[in-house]
């Protein structure tokens, strides 16, 4: 079941006004003081931020920074052209994020909204479930702001700007794809039970996150969490794929630490919105208890979970 909010670090904010960032003993930075201190800042700007007055605060990013970002564009953009499907390759194109250097998220809305109506905002980490999709049903996406540790450019245990922005705003301009997660943050404010929230936060990640789609005759990757993972991309083709199939989607148990060795493929983009997007659209508490009865007749929910 959904539990994507695992992958952010709790961040703690302390009665002097300093702002610590909880690293697990794996995250590569946990032992980097400067890091440590990064993280905290730029956490701190996002804690302190009055959403409803002031612009997104402007990360001031070092050179070792931009370097990162250099270096995951650079490795990720002919993985792109060869593994990404048609419709988010024109969407990078039309978005044209800069490669040589980590834009501000004010810079990404002021690319976005032209395109698709779209904005983003800074979040120093998790985003309360219900929070996070309202946001989406207002067209606006919460984003992290901090870079991954410069040891190991290549991965990340967590989201991270390169996540929110390479995988998702380039996703969300496509006005297409920008369509069905707004309709998925419209659906959650039709709900009422946490079964139906969770139901429909994994059908996302099922599509928005980790959603592959024919092209051509070939399996290519739509998801943000595909197309912003320098080692996933090369691997989701090698994965069990099935066709798209929402009491499945809802309700397969998955590991978020590791690839996920099990996808689901719409056939077109058309079918993606018949399915996924209608889906959205229209589900409600009632529809979403239906889907975990079917899945539960067809084996794919333990009754223990009903």
């Amino acid at each position: 079941m959904f539990t994507e909010g695992q992958l952010y670090s709790p961040v703690t904010e302390h009665e002097d006004g300093t702002v610590e960032v909880h690293l697990a003993d794996t995250h590569p930075g946990r032992d980097d003081p400067d890091y440590l201190r990064r993280r905290g800042e730029i956490a701190g700007a996002a804690l302190g931020w009055d959403r409803a007055n002031d612009p997104v605060p402007r990360i001031d990013y070092s050179e070792a920074e931009h370097e990162v970002w250099r270096r995951v564009s650079r490795e990720l953009g002919p993985l792109h052209e060869r593994h990404a499907h048609s419709e988010y390759l024109v969407a990078k194109e039309r978005l044209a994020l800069p490669s040589d250097r980590v834009p501000h998220l004010g810079e990404v809305s002021e690319r976005l909204m032209p395109l698709s109506g779209w904005s983003y905002v800074c979040a120093p980490g998790l985003v309360a479930l219900r929070d996070f999709y309202a946001d989406l049903g207002q067209r606006c996406f919460n984003s992290t702001q901090y870079l991954r540790h410069g040891s190991q450019p290549l991965y990340t245990p967590e989201p991270d700007i390169i996540h929110e922005v390479i995988g998702h705003a380039n996703q969300l301009a496509s006005p297409r794809f920008a369509a069905i997660v707004e309709a998925a943050g419209q659906a959650s404010l039709r709900l009422e039970t946490e079964e139906a929230m969770k139901l429909v936060a994994d059908v996302f990640w099922f599509s928005i996150e980790f959603g592959v789609m024919d092209d051509a005759g070939e399996p290519k990757a739509y998801g943000a969490g595909i197309l912003s993972s320098f080692g996933e991309i090369q691997e989701f083709s090698h994965m069990e794929i099935r066709e798209l199939d929402l009491a499945d989607m809802g309700t397969l148990n998955y590991d978020i630490t590791a690839y996920q060795p099990v996808l689901f493929s719409a056939r077109s983009v058309a079918h993606l919105e018949d399915v996924v997007g209608d889906f959205f659209a229209t589900v409600d508490d009632d529809r979403a208890a239906a889907l975990r009865e079917e899945a539960t007749r067809r084996g794919l929910l333990p009754m223990s979970h009903q």
